[in-house]
């Protein structure tokens, strides 16, 4: 992922740190070559080259980037569990994520974790954020979920199933819970999301107290 190069200056915005010290009202902040070489009030700020780049954040406010923490770039318009079932081509659902990581930097978030992808299409976000193919925040990829049958992702009956693959690993048992996780880290996932339990927004499946999977 490259940085930008050059000293850019944004002042005149209210500063929030993240550190819990109170606003400062009147703030600059000075980017240097990717780095950030002077945060603080703008009365403070060291001189810079005449030339450098600036932007006046006058009424808005300077602050970290945001991470987020549970992130599905390649979830759109769910309003219901019956949302999350394949309805798209890979390649249609790899677009719109794509916009998703657009959007989800735009935003202000820096960093994020995904929460699950269809298809392991974060995977491939990583590698395309990281190398300057689109833009999006730094990623964490964890590719499909697991979910041992009957648990939360499990709401479809057997008659529906089709598309699940994309979705979700359904597994029974330790042995096909370890095939899952290896499977997941060959494709190049940082972490695995499971679900051990069943889901009480599902009428179909387990509730949210019922244990789908062994401690093993």
């Amino acid at each position: 992922m490259q940085t930008a190069s050059g000293v850019t200056v944004i002042e005149h915005g209210q500063l929030v740190d993240g550190t819990g010290a109170g606003p400062v009202r009147d703030a600059a902040l000075v980017i240097e070559d990717g780095r950030i070489r002077y945060v603080g009030p703008a009365a403070a700020m060291p001189l810079v080259d005449r030339d450098a780049s600036r932007i006046d954040a006058k009424g808005g406010t300077i602050l970290p980037g945001l991470i987020e923490s549970h992130f599905h770039a390649t979830y759109f318009n769910v309003e219901a569990l019956e949302d999350l079932d394949i309805k798209y081509p890979v390649e249609y659902v790899t677009l719109l994520a794509a916009a998703n990581c657009k959007l989800a930097l735009e935003c202000g978030y820096t960093a994020a974790r995904s929460g699950g992808s269809l298809f392991n299409v974060d995977v491939w976000l990583k590698k395309a954020i990281e190398t300057d193919l689109i833009p999006g925040p730094r990623l964490a990829a964890s590719g499909r979920e697991i979910c041992g049958v009957g648990g939360l992702m499990d709401w479809n009956p057997d008659y529906r199933k089709i598309g699940m693959d994309g979705l979700v690993l359904l597994i029974n048992g330790p042995d096909e819970a370890r095939a899952a996780v290896r499977k997941l880290v060959k494709d190049g996932v940082e972490w695995v999301k499971t679900y051990p339990t069943g889901d009480a927004a599902a009428p179909d499946t387990n509730d949210h107290h019922t244990l789908c999977m062994t401690f093993e």
